[in-house]
């Protein structure tokens, strides 16, 4: 177990930095740095992750800008089945992947993605997230991300696996993620330990996709700027 007065040192940093006003990119950097101060072996066994799957090439096999981004039908926090043509039969969307909502790295792109919604609404762009956790973690997320937006259960993984965004976290990562209190099996009702990489997609409504972002660096995101700048662009084009 971690000592409280570092879980409370480490909340006071997200607060910090879900309440800055800098870009989400400088957020995660912030909750970073402050991982680094206070645990420095977890952030230590998160470079060792990142740098295996840099090694391995993870995600570059997702698919790529021009190519269509395959289908799914997926439930909502609320259970209702979700597929990618309705959704793109409203308008062009952005697809973020995210871990989960036990992730603060998540959380910050989940508050940083809320607050662009309605700007992505004025020329008909749509924001979806999506994760491996049962639909009582994904609700939670939502509401603590204050999101009014829809995020997706890919349970199992489904999904990431057929993208190639799927990446097993590896056994030093499994103890430290546990002995930090984040018990993966309950979120996501299997024992696989398996998480997507946190890509984002800019889908167009026909199908296409116009912009990606893939980095087996879970603390780096899409910028917001060049997000909305893509599903304007996608709109623009259908």
């Amino acid at each position: 177990m971690t000592d409280e007065s570092i879980v409370a040192q480490l909340d006071t940093a997200f607060l910090r930095a879900s309440e800055s006003s800098a870009p989400v990119n400088q957020q995660l950097d912030m909750y970073a740095d402050a991982l680094r101060r206070h645990l420095p072996q977890f952030a230590g066994a998160v470079d060792r992750l990142v740098a295996r799957l840099q090694r391995a090439g993870a995600g570059g096999a997702a698919p790529k800008v021009g190519e269509p981004m395959p289908p799914f039908w997926l439930p909502d926090e609320l259970g209702r089945l979700v597929s990618l043509g309705e959704v793109l039969s409203q308008g062009p969307v952005a697809l973020a992947f995210h871990r989960g909502h036990w992730c603060p790295y998540c959380q910050l792109n989940s508050r940083a993605l809320a607050s662009v919604v309605e700007q992505a609404a004025v020329f008909g762009g749509q924001i979806i997230g999506i994760t491996p956790e049962q639909q009582h973690f994904t609700r939670r997320q939502k509401e603590e991300a204050r999101a009014a937006f829809r995020i997706l259960s890919d349970l199992e993984n489904g999904y990431a696996l057929s993208l190639n965004l799927a990446i097993w976290v590896g056994a030093e990562m499994e103890q430290s993620m546990s002995e930090f209190g984040c018990d993966l099996p309950r979120y996501q009702g299997n024992t696989s330990w398996f998480l997507p990489i946190p890509a984002t997609f800019v889908v167009a409504t026909d199908g296409i996709i116009r912009a990606r972002f893939v980095d087996p660096d879970y603390r780096r995101r899409m910028d917001l700027d060049d997000l909305i700048t893509a599903l304007q662009a996608a709109g623009k084009a259908a």
